[in-house]
This record gives C-alpha cells, structure tokens and sequence, in this order.
C-alpha cells in the first residue's frame, strides 16, 4: 500500500500537481533568493508543476509600466510577459514600496490601499481597503505569487500574513524574469521594427480608488 501511495505522489509531481495536500510547505531560499521572499521549491524552475490547481489562485504583482527603471537591474520596467494561468494584480496598488535597489530609482506613489509605516504597520487608507483584499485573496485559496524579480511578490506575501492570512497557504515563486517553463506568454514583441507590448493579451486587475472611500489619517 505504501508503494503505490508513493508512486501515486511521485507521478502529481512529476507529470503537474492537482492536489493541494501533495506540495511542500512555503520554505524560503538561502542567500539574496531568501531575502526576496522566494520559496525554495516551487518557484520559476518549477512552478509548472503546480499550475491549474483546483482551490488556488495564482498572481502576478506587477504593473503594466511600472515607474521604476528594472531596466537598469537587467529587467524590464513593463510587463514583457507572463507564465500562463496567472492574472495581474500589482502589488503597487496594494500598498506603498520600499526596500527597492537605489539602481531603479523611484516607483509608482499614486493612491494605495494601505500605507506601511516605518513600524512595520499597514494603515487603511480606504474603509473598502480590507475588503478588497479579502476579495482578490480569499483566505481558504491557495495563492502563488509572482512578479519580475521576486521583490513585488514578497512584499505581497509580506503583508497578507500580517493582516491576518496563513502563511502556510502562501508561496512567493520568484522571478518571471528567470522564467524558462513551457507556459510563457509573451507580451513584448516586434512589429515592423518597432518593440510593442500587447497587454490586450493579460488578465489584468485594476482598482478604481474614485469608487472607494477615502479614510481620514
């Protein structure tokens, strides 16, 4: 019996997981991976296997354009691509930045669902800010995130386990950058010797502040 429970779980793995009770835990990588946030065994190297799982939601956290320079990093300010089976949510929207190399310069500082202070504190800065995101992270899901390099991913996971999600049910997997699946769609492309980006092609998620309301700080 044991045999065949094993063989049962090396095929999930091998051949694309289904089930949720068959994947490791969130375990951070060693070095600057681990400091991003980036899980040590599902991430871009492997995260094939574990797409189209039933009760999992699966995010992208970049912006279309994002303000920053990721060239100047080696990677790109807009949002050359993605791994199939994630929509875009950017993390920007979600909350103010920090903690960006010097090299990219500033991001976007437009309207924010929370503001982090230097505490370590997420404030509202809507009465719909926590709402929202229970809306696009219900906490029964399993939720893989992704961004260019790693840092809008963590940061997300960072600040759903302090406003309350499981840990457990959260995995960072890295850097779609260092993507080299079998799933990737690409958005940037060259057409008559022009590089254009058809973003007609990505789940996007906007938010539209002017219908939330606004909290007094």
């Amino acid at each position: 019996m044991k045999k065949i429970l094993f063989l049962i779980l090396s095929l999930l793995l091998v051949g694309g997981c289904t089930n949720k009770e068959a994947f490791p835990l969130p375990q951070v990588s060693e070095g600057l991976r681990g400091q991003l946030g980036i899980d040590a065994n599902i991430n871009e190297a492997t995260i094939d296997n574990y797409l189209n799982i039933e009760d999992a939601l699966y995010y992208d956290m970049r912006m279309l354009k994002d303000d920053a320079e990721y060239e100047n990093i080696g990677g790109d300010s807009y949002l050359s691509g993605f791994v199939n089976g994630f929509e875009v949510l950017p993390f920007p929207y979600l909350c103010t930045i920090s903690g960006l190399p010097e090299e990219v310069g500033k991001s976007y500082n437009g309207e924010t669902l929370y503001t982090l202070t230097s505490d370590g504190e997420y404030i509202p800065n809507y009465e719909e800010s926590y709402e929202v995101l229970e809306y696009f992270f219900p906490k029964d899901k399993i939720i893989f995130l992704m961004c260019g390099g790693g840092g809008y991913a963590g940061l997300t996971k960072n600040m759903l386990i302090t406003l309350g999600w499981d840990e457990t049910k959260i995995y960072n997997v890295g850097a779609y950058w260092s993507y080299e699946g079998n799933n990737n769609v690409k958005v940037k492309t060259t057409r008559n010797n022009k590089i254009v980006y058809d973003f007609w092609k990505i789940p996007y998620h906007d938010i539209n502040f002017k219908t939330l309301h606004k909290l007094e700080q």
